[in-house]
């Protein structure tokens, strides 16, 4: 439900209930079995195919103000849900629960000197707060991949999604509690403004984690206030590399798919780099192709000169490291492997690079020395997905070094801790 009130005060007490509520759920699922958490999940699975209507009611209603605050058709189409949609959320949080149980697991065992046993053991982070946009079916995605990780979770969608979100929320969580969930294991915050994100993210307190899904100006917001740790990427600017000897043919089909199929996402292509010998051959080719397909190219001297009669704007330093998120492209030549790996790393936002390639060395190279999260050979950037790497829905991708790192599954919801079986020693 919407929850109104002028008061700064009033709300933040709320908020803090409403931490303090996940927070005694956390210790309680932390250790419930894993065979409870998969119960749990399936029972959440079967409530939103039996409330589809109520689901579908709620984002009508959505649907209807977005409209009328003159919503774009893009996001229109992220916002609405359908049956089939519904079914595909629950069959979803159906494959999450049948994946293996991320807590409990031994990671490490050593007996010492002394005959201390030291086990290193998964364990949930405990609180985890995640904030997104437009897509009603995070609300679900999120939460069904920290029940199944043992982690009480705070969701804070989109105000243009409030009542999409509230239906899934409360329809889930309901049917969780009914088959034993803690109370508190799942909320949706109930206030629309941003003062009441505001205060959750002071609330180290209850809140362990924090992970936004979003634009960078979302991402930069949450990390400017926060005071738990944050999980994120401010950028997507993903680079492929055409090797000096490739096959054309796929490298053309790999920059398509990795450009056009989804422009906007943060893994789709935003850069390409290309061979200095092998461009007189392969630019005229690429730029044919991506013209045909609407992509403006934004190239550097030497591509804009091998690109004609196709039309090229002339890019500017300020285009390397840009996320366009359309059908743009910074296009450039370069002399080898080693001088892309540098542009890389020099330009690049550490997310997802791939090289194509025959020339195995090369490619080794390639993926030793460029720093970022993913890197590829011979594949588009576009499989840099918690679904497309088995982990399950999508909870989110880090190009942080600490914690996580990459598209994020279950197990990147789990920390560890130390459990130590003595026979009585003592220190000297």
């Amino acid at each position: 439900m919407i929850c109104e009130t002028n008061n700064e005060a009033d709300m933040r007490e709320a908020m803090h209930e409403l931490g303090l509520r996940a927070l005694r759920a956390s210790r309680a699922l932390a250790v419930a079995d894993s065979a409870s958490r998969t119960r749990w999940l399936h029972a959440m699975a079967d409530a939103l195919e039996r409330d589809t209507d109520i689901i579908l009611a709620a984002n009508a209603e959505d649907l209807a103000e977005a409209k009328q605050n003159g919503l774009d058709a893009p996001k229109l189409e992220r916002l609405t849900l359908t049956p089939e949609r519904v079914k595909d959320v629950a069959d979803a949080l159906r494959h999450v629960a049948g994946l293996d149980d991320p807590v409990g697991r031994i990671l490490s065992s050593v007996t010492r000197p002394n005959g201390l046993r030291i086990d290193k053991v998964s364990v949930p982070i405990g609180v985890i707060a995640i904030i997104y946009e437009s897509r009603p079916n995070v609300t679900v995605d999120a939460a069904g991949l920290c029940i199944k990780s043992g982690n009480a979770v705070i969701l804070r969608g989109g105000s243009e999604a409030f009542r999409s979100n509230n239906a899934f929320a409360k329809c889930i969580s309901d049917a969780g509690v009914a088959a034993g969930m803690p109370e508190g294991a799942l909320q949706l915050v109930p206030f629309k403004g941003h003062a009441a994100v505001s205060a959750m993210l002071k609330m180290n307190d209850c809140i362990n984690m924090v992970i936004p899904r979003g634009g960078e100006r979302l991402i930069r917001a949450v990390v400017e206030q926060a005071t738990m740790p944050v999980i994120k990427h401010y950028k997507g600017v993903c680079h492929i590399f055409v090797d000096h000897v490739c096959d054309q043919d796929q490298a053309l089909t790999i920059i398509e798919n990795a450009k056009c199929q989804r422009p906007s996402v943060c893994n789709a292509l935003e850069t390409i780099l290309i061979d200095a010998s092998i461009a007189p051959e392969f630019a005229p080719k690429l730029a044919a192709r991506l013209a045909q397909l609407g992509v403006t190219m934004h190239g550097d001297e030497a591509f804009t000169k091998l690109a004609a009669p196709v039309a090229v704007v002339p890019a500017t330093e300020e285009d390397w490291p840009k996320e366009y998120g359309s059908l743009d492209v910074t296009v450039g030549i370069v002399d080898g492997v080693k001088k892309a790996v540098d542009h890389i790393n020099r330009y690049g936002s550490g997310h997802s690079d791939s090289i194509l390639t025959t020339d195995e060395a090369n490619a080794q190279f390639f993926l030793d020395n460029v720093d970022s999260a993913a890197v590829y050979w011979n594949a588009s950037t576009r499989f840099t997905d918690g679904g497309e790497f088995g982990m399950g829905a999508e909870m989110g991708i880090s190009t942080d070094k600490f914690h996580a790192r990459g598209p994020m599954g279950l197990p990147e919801l789990t920390s560890y801790k130390y459990k130590i079986y003595g026979t009585g020693q003592i220190r000297s």
